[in-house]
């Protein structure tokens, strides 16, 4: 009773306060604070340094602020850099890139919002915790910025895909903050940033793997995913194109691209992992081995578990320098829902992780996420969050292994 009648003195007080008054009330801390919203003349007195230095960190003077749930959301609570523009000069490790394109995709798109719904997913994520699975601080190892998104526009994928091209070029042709022990593997043997995309549909991978090769030279895919994407652009007979006209690239049939431009590792050293998606024709096998790759199916888990997996994806590669691209699509829709074409009968979360994790040591000169579209997802967030935890896996595999022969 006593308590509430002390309450009642203090709210009396608190009314009969002018607007305009410096009646200040002793925080814990040392911390003074206006009573009233309407205290207005107080605020040139407030102790911001005290007030937002809550957890230890002081961040009045934070240009973007990044946190658990307030703040600039950027992918785990990376440094936001204008990588394009005012903080250009700005040396780093690893650049996040979202690419916001869906207009090649063929069933539901949605992709253009995965750049951020993946984002969104890595909001309790931080580059400073340990990954006790993977025994990894990615922060140790690896300074990471987010460059935010690559306008592209939405009514040209020519012009969209070109600019996320020439984007990607840009990133990887710097140098990067660190220098390591040894020759690096880059042709020019310089040690380049590299860059870790958020899609965005698959065929985003066309125009990021042509800056790695120009960095690296042809390199290793290792692709994971529910369907081939090394389908040949085919006009369909009695179809809407004209004689002149050519198929454009589609998330279908971006590898037939990039086996033709030789941006892909020779010998059949690229691997699809957990592909499950009924075929056309048996053609398509025997195409997608003359361009370049092995299959590992996605049951075959049952009987030779992530292990297996995991040494026929290094049976594959060897020690060449290695491209990750994962489409979300090869996790289970039951864990993963928010993509364009699911496919049922996929990994769980658990055997990624695995999977992932058992890649150590490979040299990952680049890596993306994509077709992660957040309209299709569960309330809770459940393949934004996939998404985002696969990143920090990709990200550990960079901070493991530096790029050095």
């Amino acid at each position: 009773m006593a308590f509430f009648e002390s309450l009642s003195r203090l709210v009396a007080a608190v009314l009969f306060v002018s607007p305009f008054s410096h009646i200040l009330v002793q925080g814990a801390g040392n911390v003074e604070y206006p009573v009233g919203i309407a205290n207005t003349a107080a605020y040139g007195t407030i102790n911001f340094t005290e007030i937002f230095a809550a957890y230890g960190h002081d961040k009045s003077n934070v240009a973007f602020g990044t946190s658990a749930y307030n703040g600039l959301t950027t992918f785990m609570r990376a440094l936001p850099v204008r990588c394009f523009g005012a903080d250009a000069a700005t040396k780093y490790d690893v650049a996040v890139l979202g690419a916001p394109f869906d207009t090649a995709t063929s069933y539901r798109p949605g992709a253009r919002f995965g750049p951020n719904g993946i984002r969104q997913g890595s909001r309790r994520m931080s580059l400073d915790s340990i990954n006790v699975a993977a025994k990894i601080r990615i922060s140790d190892e690896l300074d990471v910025v987010d460059c935010g998104d690559v306008p592209m526009v939405t009514t040209d994928n020519k012009v969209a895909l070109r600019q996320l091209e020439l984007a990607n070029a840009a990133l990887l042709s710097g140098s990067s903050l660190r220098t390591w022990e040894g020759k690096s593997i880059a042709k020019d043997g310089k040690f380049h940033p590299r860059v870790l995309t958020l899609g965005g549909d698959h065929t985003i991978t066309l125009p990021l793997l042509r800056g790695v090769a120009s960095i690296y030279g042809p390199v290793s895919v290792i692709h994971f995913d529910s369907h081939l994407d090394t389908s040949r652009p085919r006009k369909l007979v009695g179809g809407p194109w004209l004689p002149d006209e050519v198929v454009p690239v589609g998330h279908g049939s971006y590898f037939y691209y990039a086996h033709k431009e030789g941006l892909l590792a020779p010998d059949n050293a690229n691997i699809h992992v957990g592909i499950r998606a009924p075929i056309d024709s048996w053609e398509k096998y025997a195409d997608d081995r003359a361009f370049g790759f092995v299959i590992s199916h996605a049951e075959v888990v049952e009987e030779v578990g992530w292990q297996g997996i995991v040494k026929a994806i290094r049976d594959a590669v060897g020690d060449n320098p290695v491209y990750i691209t994962l489409d979300i699509d090869v996790i289970d829709p039951g864990m993963a829902p928010a993509t364009g074409t699911p496919e049922i009968g996929g990994f769980t979360t658990r055997e990624i992780k695995k999977i992932l994790q058992g890649l150590s040591g490979l040299k990952v000169v680049g890596a993306d996420i994509v077709e992660v579209a957040p309209g299709y997802d569960s309330q809770d967030e459940i393949t934004q969050i996939a998404a985002a935890n696969i990143g920090r896996e990709i990200l550990g595999l960079m901070a493991k292994t530096p790029l050095t022969e």
